[in-house]
């Protein structure tokens, strides 16, 4: 298809944007995944962040074929700074955002454009959810079955309900109206979760709705971005502590149980990286908090008993390998996560905490006229 018919297709347009640094070993790949979407009103958005492989090379190449494609180049900068030199180039009513390495499902943009066109404007993003692959495209494992949907900052602040940067599809006009992605985090070293940061300023805002199917092919393999254990600890800490400085109006509870269920992500990553002096400093910290050690003790009980009468994993391994993620993969329903009384209540108190918090949002928002009227956005449907 023309790019320009896109233009004058009938569905509003929606700005693929893919940041891609060396990114020649899955860049025909992931460009394939977006170009083949049932979704017809595309452009895909290339930048180059200062590759110094054949990455621009393959993306002009692939260019040819197909007008809807095209390549920008700038300094390695990381990948937040690419992802705004995307948005700002962009002229869709909606931006998707695909990592360089990551895979698309063809009904994922048209699933969720027809989720967000039903709502109202205080609906600005809609996520999906995703499968792990492996260097070869073959699922290897399962991303996490959580949702919500509506306004749900706090259980995201606490659950980070998305998972991946190639999950999300935002309306353009609210992504500049947030100031895009924060590329302080590279400048300090610690980049990695900038899409958390960013969901989570989107969240504190707006309204989130969810297509629950596995629509993302999210890759892990050693060297990229997420196998940077210490710095995606790092990260991930700081941009917690940060969404919890800029909104003051958290109940302690749902801001407490957010750093203590991100440093146990922490203490996780460190001992990964092989980081004693981290795993211990963070595990003292997490020994300081007695109701969140008896719940780590109470998880880990269920945990064994989980694994008693759980599949080998070989067993769940092959199961999984026998697909690859392509255009030819029947997503299917998501099933929710086991869940204990413990968990459940926790997420419940969370829920509430998001009701709150909406209501404030929202009497915020209402403006006075000078005639008495009261102005607020369209209601939720």
């Amino acid at each position: 298809m023309d790019r320009g018919d896109a233009f004058y297709s009938t569905q509003p347009l929606v700005s693929v944007v893919i940041p891609a640094f060396n990114a020649s070993a899955y860049i025909e790949r992931t460009l394939r995944s977006a170009a083949r979407q049932t979704y017809a009103a595309l452009e895909i958005i290339v930048v180059n962040d200062g590759s110094t492989d054949d990455t621009a090379q393959l993306v002009e190449q692939i260019a040819m074929m197909d007008s809807r494609i095209r390549l920008l180049s700038t300094p390695n900068r990381g990948v937040a700074a690419a992802r705004n030199t995307g948005i700002s180039a962009s002229s869709g009513r909606f931006v998707a955002f695909l990592d360089a390495d990551d895979l698309w499902h063809p009904t994922k943009i048209e699933k969720q454009v027809n989720a967000l066109n039903r709502l109202s404007p205080r609906w600005a993003a809609v996520y999906v959810l995703h499968y792990i692959v492996d260097q070869d495209d073959e699922i290897i494992g399962l991303g996490g079955s959580k949702i919500a949907r509506g306004y749900i900052y706090a259980r995201h602040l606490n659950f980070k309900y998305i998972g991946n940067g190639s999950a999300l599809l935002v309306r353009r006009d609210v992504a500049l109206e947030i100031g895009g992605f924060d590329s302080s985090y590279a400048a300090a070293g610690i980049g990695g979760c900038e899409d958390v940061d960013f969901e989570l300023r989107l969240a504190a805002r707006y309204c989130m709705e969810v297509v629950p199917e596995r629509l993302v092919g999210y890759r892990k393999y050693p060297g990229n971005m997420s196998s940077n254990y210490t710095r995606m600890a790092q990260g991930l800490l700081e941009v917690i502590k940060r969404s919890i400085a800029a909104n003051p109006q958290l109940p302690r509870y749902a801001a407490r149980s957010a750093i203590a269920l991100t440093q146990k992500y922490a203490f996780r990553q460190y001992r990964k990286a092989g980081n004693l002096h981290l795993s211990m400093v963070t595990a003292w910290r997490i020994f300081q908090n007695p109701r969140f050690m008896l719940s780590l003790v109470r998880q880990a009980i269920l945990l064994v008993m989980k694994q008693r009468h759980a599949p080998k994993p070989g067993m769940v391994h092959d199961m999984l390998s026998k697909s690859k993620f392509d255009e030819q993969i029947i997503p299917s329903p998501v099933e929710g996560p086991e869940e204990t009384l413990s968990s459940r209540r926790h997420l419940m108190r969370l829920t509430v905490v998001d009701a709150r918090l909406s209501s404030i949002r929202e009497s915020d928002e209402r403006v006075d006229f000078p005639s008495g009227e009261i102005a607020t956005r369209p209601p939720d449907p």
